[in-house]
């Protein structure tokens, strides 16, 4: 039990700003095996925003709310995949060999690129969340917004376990991202993934699981494609992206059911 409190926690570290214990320090052991708690971080980012969203609906213009809670995400996160998503539009938007993809993805200087891909993907989050936060009760667009967290970092636990990392990046100085993955961590990230879909009580919700699959073997084969595999910032981009595909599947899926 102790083991898994420090993996959670080593999740918790990595991947959100939220203070954690002193006893907690960062393994690579660690951070692969804590892979598996990623879905889970997704349930805490996606109810702080959703909470953010509906104490301010009380008070507050509901295109303010949507805001301020898309604010709380990336507050929660440190932007943390936001940066991923930036990298690798300035990447592989700007490079066209390997090496200058993984070279301009290590830069931290945002560019052109990186800015414009920012812009439209705040911008379609935006506009996603008020269309389903403005047509639906709150309790279920409270369990829509924690199943696409959850669901989105399922993308890159797929990418993790089935893929392979740049090995060209692999040899430098990188930020640390989780690379390996077991059998039963897999199993265990696709079902804390899948159990918000049980607040949604409505199975057809279920066929959100298609979103992160098909996203993740897309994504993965333009990665491998110019790259040879994946990067921390290609997991971080892969996030962001199966994000805005969730909405737009749960507003399609209403249109259709």
């Amino acid at each position: 039990m102790k083991h898994e409190l420090r993996l959670f926690f080593t999740a918790l570290m990595f991947y959100t700003r939220i203070p954690c214990p002193a006893w907690v320090d960062h393994s690579a052991e660690y951070l692969n095996q804590c892979t598996k708690y990623f879905p889970l971080i997704g349930w805490i980012v996606g109810g702080g925003s959703a909470m953010v969203l509906w104490l301010g609906q009380y008070v507050l213009p509901l295109e303010i709310c949507v805001v301020l809670s898309m604010v709380a995400g990336v507050l929660i996160t440190g932007a943390f995949h936001e940066d991923g998503l930036a990298d690798v539009c300035d990447g592989f938007g700007g490079g066209w060999t390997k090496a200058k993809i993984l070279s301009i993805m290590k830069d931290s200087v945002i560019g052109a690129y990186g800015v414009v891909g920012m812009v439209f993907a705040l911008l379609l989050k935006y506009l996603l969340l008020k269309e389903i936060v403005g047509t639906s009760s709150y309790l279920l667009w409270i369990g829509i917004v924690i199943t696409v967290h959850a669901l989105s970092r399922l993308a890159p636990v797929f990418i993790i376990y089935y893929g392979s990392y740049s090995q060209e990046d692999a040899t430098s100085k990188v930020k640390p991202v989780a690379k390996k993955l077991s059998g039963v961590n897999f199993t265990v990230a696709i079902i804390l993934a899948l159990l918000p879909i049980l607040i949604l009580q409505n199975v057809v919700y279920f066929l959100l699981l298609g979103v992160p699959v098909l996203a993740s073997i897309l994504l993965y084969r333009y990665f491998r494609k110019w790259i040879d595999g994946y990067t921390g910032d290609c997991l971080g981009a892969t996030q962001q992206i199966t994000e805005i595909l969730l909405y737009l599947t749960v507003i399609i899926l209403w249109k259709c059911i």
